[in-house]
């Protein structure tokens, strides 16, 4: 059992779920304050998507990272900062006898582009997602090429952030080493263990287990469950030596018919963790534990009012 454990906040992500609670922080304003509530529960580090502020959608603009940092660097309360990269991988293949005629929706770009609002921005931490995989949808295709991931890893690398390697599935572990056997990645690695998305990994412990147990001997690690399985996942990450995730991005209610903030979950987690006998990491001792660089972002902006 980890009995110091780091909790991490997944703010908004990038799913549908805006439209179906009141709480899902769209805005940058809200984003921030989502993310500053969260780490006043607990939370030393915040995983942040951004959002369409007009429509809720899922979107990549570096302004809008740009504002949700800013405002968040701007507060008194210290939080580890941990950035996606995984938007601008939606592929939407056409119809069986025209698979090239790639569907409106798609909107894949190269990792340079996925990364612009980093390299701007300079997080502690990014998310860097270990390979492509099926999500629902017929034709939908997440894409993360090992090429991709190689010009990722080795930019990241040189500006000094810590990948967040995302794996879905036993192939993306098996990967993220192989970028370790290149010297790509900067030791002791840094995992998220991501149970219960369609079509990955099933969320049940014995599939939490092996995937653990398939990690490097050295890495640190987190994971977490969607849905109902959130917070029994809490534990288990616990129990097998992790760190845990929850929030908006993997789960909106804190019980049935009831919509949960993330400052909610934060707590529900540390209650948890806590009632097992451990302590929660403050950022600052988060940014030891993972050997993370706070750096000062090279962008600038105006922050509206």
């Amino acid at each position: 059992m980890n009995n110091n454990v780091i909790i991490t906040c997944a703010v908004t992500g990038s799913g549908d779920s805006a439209d179906k609670s009141p709480h899902v922080p769209v805005t940058p304003k809200e984003i921030a304050e989502s993310s500053i509530d969260a780490a006043k529960a607990g939370a030393a580090i915040v995983h942040i998507h951004v959002r369409d502020p007009e429509t809720g959608a899922a979107a990549r603009d570096p302004k809008l990272y740009a504002e949700v940092v800013e405002r968040i660097r701007n507060e008194e309360t210290d939080v580890v900062l941990n950035l996606t990269t995984g938007m601008g991988g939606d592929l939407y293949l056409g119809p069986d006898d025209n698979p090239l005629d790639f569907q409106d929706e798609t909107d894949c770009v190269g990792q340079v582009e996925r990364m612009e609002h980093v390299e701007a921005l300079l997080p502690e931490i990014c998310s860097l997602d270990c390979g492509s995989f099926n999500y629902p949808g017929g034709n939908y295709v997440y894409i993360s090429t090992p090429d991709m991931l190689r010009t990722g890893a080795k930019r990241l690398q040189k500006i000094g952030v810590k990948p967040e390697l995302e794996v879905f599935d036993l192939g993306h572990i098996s990967f993220a080493k192989q970028l370790m056997k290149e010297g790509l990645l900067d030791e002791p690695p840094l995992f998220q263990v991501c149970m219960g998305i369609k079509w990955a990994a099933e969320g049940t412990p014995r599939n939490f287990m092996t995937m653990v147990d398939n990690l490097p001997a050295d890495a640190n690690w987190a994971g977490f469950g969607i849905g109902r399985n959130e917070m029994p996942m809490v534990a288990q990450a616990a129990l097998l030596g992790g760190h845990v995730r929850v929030g908006l991005e993997d789960n909106i209610y804190l019980s049935k018919n009831e919509f949960a903030t993330n400052a909610q979950l934060v707590d529900r987690a540390r209650a948890i963790v806590e009632n097992m006998g451990a302590k929660i990491q403050t950022p600052t001792e988060a940014r030891e534990t993972l050997n993370l660089t706070k750096q000062t972002s090279t962008a600038t902006m105006r922050v509206a009012p």
